[in-house]
């Protein structure tokens, strides 16, 4: 018998299945739901207990892990969890949410006498699965010794922003960080297409800004996805980062800034997501510079989990 905690995935599509496998290769007894069972059913190999209902999975459960598409998904399938709920139980709250609905996540917990962590990742398909994301947390101290080893399992690091979950501090940051990756993707995406259009070979641009301070590897890797064809399977879906850009230019709102760039980017991944591409990789974007439909659509899935 193990003495680590029992954890409840809620989730289980690119990054929450990935989280699972890895809790299961440290030693936690790992339960595991999904909407869509078809998802969640692989994990039995690694040796979580696929539960039919969140009920099932949250039941005797101490920690429960939550990384599904939006915030409303998450409050929702928490409701139908209902009961099953111990007063107690840790909750880590990894879906990027956005600012709003993190206090209305908090105010559940609260209701239900739940230790809230506010957990966003940072990362992609790839560090997931090779437990190599890094964990931004708000939460209490009381609680930490029993959700620091989950983090643990599924991260590289945790970067704690502060006590009081409910305030959102960590999903404040994850929006941050997020505002520069949907930025350099869209960029990325402009680029390739602006050269299209004017008969111009990528590489010379990438050979010009080559070892200088313009280059950068993730605006390569991103490149590389749209010249060799490889958009599927998606490391971060054009979905959800459409959803996640909106949320940004939410959250910009409410502090009184006003984010161009954000606002241009949603329109360019729901655009995309129109022609067919909504589970490609986000660097899928690119197409939204052109009339019509590029490329083939993808089967990648979102990041975090629709059920």
């Amino acid at each position: 018998m193990s003495d680590k905690p029992t954890v409840s995935v809620l989730g289980t599509g690119i990054m929450g299945a990935a989280m699972a496998r890895n809790l299961c290769r440290a030693g936690f007894e790992v339960r595991v739901w999904n909407r869509t069972r078809a998802k969640a059913e692989p994990l039995a190999a690694d040796g979580a207990r696929v539960a039919g209902t969140p009920a099932e999975a949250v039941e005797g459960a101490d920690v429960v892990l939550t990384m599904l598409y939006d915030g409303a998904t998450v409050l929702d399938v928490l409701r139908e969890a209902g009961a099953a709920l111990r007063p107690g139980t840790v909750w880590a709250q990894c879906t990027t949410a956005g600012i709003d609905l993190v206090e209305d996540l908090a105010g559940f917990a609260r209701e239900h006498g739940l230790v809230f962590y506010d957990a966003p990742v940072l990362g992609t398909r790839q560090p997931a699965e090779a437990g190599r994301l890094t964990v931004l947390a708000a939460g209490p101290e009381e609680g930490r010794e029993t959700v620091t080893p989950v983090f643990d399992a599924v991260g590289a690091s945790t970067v704690w922003t502060g006590d009081d979950g409910g305030a959102g501090s960590a999903s404040r940051l994850k929006l941050v960080a997020n505002s520069w990756v949907l930025a350099v993707t869209a960029a990325a995406g402009e680029t390739l297409a602006l050269a299209k259009g004017l008969g111009v070979d990528p590489q010379g641009f990438f050979d010009i800004i080559e070892g200088g301070p313009l280059d950068m590897g993730y605006l390569r890797a991103k490149a590389a996805l749209v010249l060799d064809g490889k958009l599927s399977p998606a490391s971060f879906a054009v979905a959800t980062a459409e959803k996640d850009a909106r949320l940004i230019v939410q959250a910009g709102e409410r502090g009184g800034v006003r984010l161009d760039v954000a606002a241009a980017s949603a329109e360019r991944f729901a655009r995309a997501a129109a022609q067919g591409h909504a589970d490609e990789d986000m660097a899928a974007a690119y197409f939204a510079s052109f009339g019509s439909p590029g490329g083939s659509g993808g089967s990648g899935g979102s990041g975090e989990s629709r059920s």
